[in-house]
């Protein structure tokens, strides 16, 4: 099953990415979508003071959609370190 998710969908990453902050479960958005050479993302996530901490491209299976069964919560960005 292909996923495909749209411009400025939120998503949550299923990887942990410690090098930029980012852990699995974490919340971002689809900022840019890219179809060539191979389908992806750039995923925005950002702080609740509004800046961007991290700002990767990330495969389609690296992300997947918030369900209504998904608890939202907050971490402090130390401990992706």
């Amino acid at each position: 099953m292909n996923t495909v998710f749209e411009l400025l969908e939120s998503v949550i990453a299923v990887a942990n990415f410690p090098k930029h902050g980012v852990l699995a479960r974490d919340i971002g958005a689809i900022v840019e979508v890219h179809t060539i050479p191979t389908p992806g993302y750039d995923v925005e996530f950002v702080n609740p003071d509004g800046a961007t901490p991290a700002l990767l491209t990330l495969a389609p299976h690296q992300v997947r959609r918030l369900t209504p069964t998904d608890v939202l919560t907050t971490r402090q960005i130390a401990l992706a370190a």
